[in-house]
């Protein structure tokens, strides 16, 4: 009963009621005192909500957020060109290092074998430290808290 009362209050709120279901309505809400009062405490909220404006935000809110958004932006695409160029260049530097490396035949092959491994466990490390740290920022909670 008190969701079908529910529904025809929302409905009567909204002036989509029909007769039959207005007559329901009017029969709920004479003969039960709750309905009655949520019904009047409901009116009174529509009536506050619909005198209420929104205050628009002042030419200068505006445009400190649009200066905001475009430096976001240019940072943001510098970033990328900067991470690009420096995937590119280190990668070149890498394979230009493996080749004249494993090239010298008068190196050991055990040291060779120990670069490798040590190389392999410092890139390990950094991207583990890198995937912990971006993914702890992305979920902590405390974050807007200043120390």
């Amino acid at each position: 009963m008190h969701d079908k009362f529910i529904l025809l209050l929302q409905k009567y709120l909204d002036n989509e009621l029909t007769e039959n279901e207005k007559k329901e309505f009017d029969e709920l809400i004479n003969t039960n005192e709750e309905f009655r009062k949520e019904f009047e405490e409901q009116k009174k909220v529509k009536e506050v909500l619909t005198k209420m404006k929104l205050k628009n935000p002042s030419k200068e809110f505006w445009d400190a957020y649009w200066t905001g958004l475009y430096n976001k932006i240019e940072r943001g695409i510098a970033w990328i060109a900067i991470s690009i160029g420096a995937i590119i260049l280190i990668a070149y530097a890498s394979i230009q290092a493996v080749k004249v490396f494993f090239g010298d035949m008068e190196t050991p092959l055990i040291v060779k074998i120990g670069t490798v491994a040590l190389v392999f466990g410092f890139l390990v490390l950094l991207f583990s430290v890198i995937r912990e740290k971006f993914f702890v920022s992305k979920h902590d909670k405390y974050k807007e808290i200043q120390r």
